[in-house]
Parts: C-alpha cells; structure tokens; sequence
C-alpha cells in the first residue's frame, strides 16, 4: 500500500471506541498509510496527547431522545457534523473511510456513501449498535468481533466479517504471570468509566467489609472517579482493608500484572481487554446500556467460560458469597485461565488489513 493513500477512521467518544481506534491508527500507519482520526471533543479528550496520529473533531450527537425539543436540536447537529464531513472528505480525498462505531462516526460514514468514497464498519458487541445497524445496508463491510452476532437483518450477512478484538499493542503482547492457586491474598481489580466508578465506589466496599469479617484477605485495586478518591481511600483506612486507588489511566497494565480476579461492567472493550490479557472477570453489566448490550456481552462471557455475571441489583446478594467461593477453591479462577486461553487476538490487524488489501486495490 502506498503512502500517498489515505485512510479516515472515525470513531465514537467513549474510551471504548477511541482507544481500539488509536491502536488501529497506529498499525495501518505502520504499514505506511496516511491515517486520520475524526472523533468528538470527548474522544479527543482521550486521545490530546498522543502526538502520532493525526486527529479532526467533528462533533454529533444521538438522535435517539424522548424530549421532541432535544430531537429536533439532535438533527441540526446530525445534520451540521454531516455538511462538516462532506467539506472535509471532499478536500482529504480518502480511498477509504473506517467507521468505529458511536453515533459521531455516523454522519462521517453517511458522507462517505454521498461522496462515493469505500466505507467499513466495525462492531465489537455480541448485538450491533444502531449507528452501525443503519449503516450496514450502504456499507461495503462490517467487520465484527464475534460471529455470534444479533441486532441485523440477515440478508447482510454476506458484508460481515469477523476479525477480532482491535485491541492495543500494550495489551495484544501483554504477558500475564501464572496465577498460583495457593497463594492466600487475592488481589481485586476494581474498572469501569464514570457510572461504574461511582456505583462500585458506594456499593462494593459493603462486600468487602464482609470479606474482612470471615477473613478472606484481600487487596484491592480500585478506579473511581477524582471527585471520590478521598472519600473511598478514607473509607478503606478506616476499614484496614488493604487498597491502592487510582482515577482514570489509558495504561492499565500494571494493575493487570497485579489483578487475580477483576469486576468490571460489560463493555466490549474492557472484557476483550480481560480476556485477552488471561484474567478472570466478574461481569456487572450496566442496566441502562443501549439496548442491553452490555447484559448480552456478559451472557456471551458467562457462557464461554470467560467470566462470572452478577447483575446490578444482585451486588449485595451474589458478589460476597462468590468472593467467598473463590478465596476457598482457587482452581475456579484456574480453571477460568485457561477457557481463556483458548481465544485470542493476536492476529486482529492482519485480518482487518487483508479485509482492507481485498476491498480496494492500492496503486
């Protein structure tokens, strides 16, 4: 592939789409193509300091709202991100646009197809989302994560195509040291955006009180939100509960190198992050999720053997007596290792390149 092409991805503004975003923008660029990303201001908050790729800020919003007035202002700025990236396609000229996901990759996709220009999509969830639902009738690809796959109509399934997990290089060549059943501490990794560090940081430290009553040694390893770092740091002073608390970090390895067992909500990313990476989760799946998403990535999990579920309102009931299960017979976070270890990302970019090599010829 020549440099003198250029590729668009865009991507929506949660950490669970820029990032996989950034990872592949950094390998396409390896192979010596013109990459740039287009995201939000929220993506872009993510993504500011990594000086290697370069970015454009195109903002959209959803149009999925119940408030008619909130709808109508939606459109105009649907429709205002899409004039955005007609203007911009047009004067870049790409011979490909890449589509993440997150309604701030839609009017970008939707201005690709006007324009003429090649446009792929790309789901990492088990049920496809609506931006990625509504464009995979125009698109020329969709490329997916996983073949057990719900939310479209069947007679696309020729476009889909599955590839992986688009991870990070930090996590595709991360190495997990061997987990030892013997070992009596158990070490949890506590993860999750801002509605999870705030439900975690007020529900679970209950559990772990009763952790400390049947004396269960633990340690935990926390994300919350900067505004409770305070508040939770004093609460598990006070308890003696043996902790290290941290706000958001784009670089999780080396809570993953400590992590036995991690709770986490069921975003695709983080889990394929887990997953990969060879550590045991405890899935809380957020309820409010887009179409329950979230609970359907857990039950795919919990079904292959990678992951425990608990529901949201099943925390203070289910969480302890599983913690307590798994501090008495180790062997199921063994066991858990190695269902894991039969699935890998490893070759996720050279799928999606040879996805891309097939779909257009490259002068």
């Amino acid at each position: 592939m020549s440099y003198s092409k250029k590729i668009i991805i865009a991507t929506g503004g949660t950490g669970g789409h820029v990032f996989p975003a950034y990872g592949l923008a950094k390998f396409l660029s390896s192979k010596k193509i013109d990459i740039q990303v287009i995201t939000d201001e929220r993506g872009f908050k993510f993504l500011k300091d990594y000086k290697d790729i370069k970015f454009k800020i195109i903002n959209s919003t959803t149009l999925f709202n119940k408030n008619p007035f909130s709808v109508t202002f939606s459109l105009f700025k649907i429709l205002f991100a899409f004039f955005n990236s007609l203007i911009f396609l047009f004067n870049s000229k790409p011979k490909i646009v890449f589509g993440m996901g997150g309604y701030a990759s839609f009017p970008v996709c939707l201005a690709s197809k006007i324009l003429g220009i090649p446009f792929i999509t790309y789901e990492n969830n088990l049920h496809v989302g609506k931006a990625n639902r509504y464009l995979l009738p125009y698109a020329n690809k969709m490329l997916v994560s996983y073949s057990s796959l719900s939310g479209f109509n069947s007679r696309y399934r020729p476009k889909i195509a599955q590839v992986g997990n688009i991870l990070r290089e930090n996590i595709i060549n991360f190495e997990q040291k061997s987990y030892d059943p013997n070992k009596e501490k158990l070490n949890i990794l506590i993860l999750g955006g801002s509605q999870a560090a705030k439900s975690f940081a007020e529900k679970l430290p209950e559990v772990f009180v009763k952790c400390l009553n049947e004396k269960i040694s633990i340690k935990i390893f926390q994300q919350c939100l900067p505004s409770q770092k305070t508040i939770l740091e004093n609460k598990y002073n006070s308890l003696k509960i043996e902790h290290e608390i941290f706000t958001f970090n784009p670089n999780l390895n080396t809570y993953f190198s400590n992590a036995d067992i991690a709770i986490t909500r069921s975003g695709s990313s983080i889990l394929a992050e887990l997953l990969n990476c060879r550590i045991p989760i405890i899935s809380i799946p957020l309820p409010s999720s887009a179409e329950d998403h979230q609970n359907k990535n857990a039950k795919y999990f919990e079904k292959k053997g990678y992951s425990f579920l608990i529901e949201e309102n099943k925390i203070s009931e289910k969480l302890f007596p599983l913690i307590k299960s798994i501090h008495k017979d180790k062997y199921l976070l063994t066991h858990m290792i190695e269902r894991q270890k039969t699935y890998s990302d490893k070759d996720v970019f050279k799928k999606i390149y040879n996805e891309i090599k097939e779909m257009i010829t490259y002068e």
